[in-house]
């Protein structure tokens, strides 16, 4: 990323937190201190307090429940996508799934599967894995029928038609889904860890909120936006990465189409172009 990018992207978010500095500089309300205190409090927190434990819990939580939600919605998403007959009759159930708020499951998910690390990776691969595999199904429709016809006329075995046929073309639509997957993590972890953890960043929040600890609360609650942010960007240079041909390709050059002139033409001399000091 060069820096007149890099500049586009952020001097908005510099501008909001020049804004909040100057705007809370003077803040003497008991429920918005004064930004200087939460940096302060956030960073005293992080070095000589529990937090960094914190944050390490969750973000493994989001992380491997992410990761899973990702294989197993890409890997069924690519069958099914590829099966009509499969497609067809999971249509319905994958349309209720996607629906149920998954919320829901996390007293059901508490009561049978306690409060340790398990139960909110758990959690957090049953809301995420659902608009990846959806979507992986709708990129897997929306590759061109030409290229099936090809694979199947050089006769590529079907699971190779799968690795490098189908997964590519699909990949676009499948980052589509992992992001918006990466948001519902977020509040899927901070949900769990609020209703049933004794560790974590939305047991952090918990407790200081129930302690009237307000500048510890929103250090809290901008540590989490902080570590959303984070993982988006990581997951941007990874789909740049895999996916530069979709993002970074040239447009192609159209010639201008040839004009009909009733005006006769003198003939002209043959003109010897040179290609590498080459005459051709």
């Amino acid at each position: 990323m060069s820096v007149r990018a890099a500049i586009r992207q952020l001097w908005l978010p510099a501008l909001v937190l020049v804004i909040l500095l100057i705007s809370t500089a003077g803040s003497t309300s008991f429920y918005f201190p004064p930004l200087t205190t939460v940096l302060h409090t956030l960073w005293d927190e992080l070095a000589g307090g529990g937090l960094l434990d914190d944050l390490w819990f969750s973000l493994r939580n989001i992380v491997l429940g992410l990761a899973l939600a990702t294989v197993l919605g890409v890997g069924a998403g690519l069958v099914i996508g590829e099966v009509r007959t499969l497609r067809l009759a999971l249509g319905p159930l994958l349309d209720f799934a996607r629906a149920t708020p998954t919320v829901g499951f996390v007293p059901v998910i508490i009561l049978t599967l306690g409060i340790g690390s398990g139960p909110k990776v758990f959690l957090i691969f049953l809301g995420s894995v659902w608009p990846i595999l959806l979507n992986t199904v709708a990129g897997v429709g929306q590759i061109n029928p030409a290229v099936h016809e090809t694979a199947r006329g050089y006769r590529v075995p079907w699971h190779l038609q799968l690795r490098r046929v189908v997964l590519p073309g699909a990949l676009p639509q499948i980052f589509a889904g992992i992001r918006v997957a990466l948001s519902i993590a977020v509040v899927l972890m901070v949900v769990s860890e609020i209703y049933g953890s004794p560790i974590g960043l939305g047991n952090f929040i918990l407790q200081s909120g129930s302690s009237f600890h307000v500048a510890d609360t929103w250090a809290g609650t901008l540590l989490i936006g902080v570590l959303g942010y984070g993982l988006s960007v990581l997951l941007l240079l990874c789909e740049h990465a895999l996916l530069g041909w979709y993002h970074q390709r040239a447009p192609r050059a159209r010639r201008p189409l040839p004009t009909m002139s009733t005006e006769p033409t003198e003939p002209t001399e043959p003109v010897e172009k040179k290609s590498n000091g080459v005459v051709v």
